[in-house]
């Protein structure tokens, strides 16, 4: 980046009050700053993703790369060779039975961390949280994860098909716009957009 480039900058969560205290705070000082890099807020614009009612179809696309890693101990259901105490970075050779068990019971945490405990998860569910993947690329890229460590992970990017089901199967698409999928979403991975349907950004 340089002096006068002009970024989009999207912030994405599934508690709307968070959201808020940040869209007043940028209102009130527009001034960001990204490590040392201070940056200037020229807008602040509120997004409801939606995936559509049921039996909309669309594509989502994952904005940044996927962290999928698979537990030392899943590596015998999978008929991976096991590594030891070492988790598995998916990779497209592991085939897509990982790599799905994998989102699935990830969102699975998120739903119990942020919708009511009577609604149903994506495990509970009677059809796929979505129709296809299409593997983009896949690649490995360093990362910062805490001050002074960093570690390189095994990301993939996708290109996925929907037809939502149901009013729960839209809530679980929903969610996973709002958290991102697979791991790290704090760091910035797994983030998620509509890039066709009826009710994209």
């Amino acid at each position: 980046m340089q002096e006068g480039d002009e970024r989009t900058l999207l912030i994405a969560a599934p508690q709307e009050p968070l959201l808020a205290a940040i869209a007043e705070d940028l209102t009130d000082d527009r001034e960001l700053n990204v490590g040392e890099m201070p940056l200037y807020v020229d807008e602040v614009k509120s997004l409801s993703p939606d995936v559509g009612e049921p039996g909309t179809t669309g594509t989502i696309e994952s904005g940044t790369g996927v962290l999928v890693r698979i537990p030392p101990w899943r590596a015998d259901d999978y008929g991976l060779e096991n590594p030891g105490e070492q988790a598995i970075y998916w990779r497209p050779e592991h085939s897509m039975e990982p790599f799905v068990t994998q989102i699935e019971n990830n969102l699975d945490k998120k739903h119990e961390l942020f919708c009511p405990e009577y609604l149903p998860g994506p495990s509970e569910a009677d059809h796929e949280l979505f129709d296809s993947y299409e593997l983009i690329k896949t690649f490995a890229v360093p990362l910062t994860v805490s001050q002074g460590q960093e570690m390189t992970y095994v990301l993939s990017k996708w290109r996925l098909g929907y037809q939502v089901r149901s009013d729960d199967h839209r809530r679980h698409l929903n969610l996973a716009l709002d958290t991102g999928i697979g791991e790290r979403n704090a760091l910035g991975l797994g983030f998620l957009n509509i890039t066709e349907g009826s009710n994209g950004y």
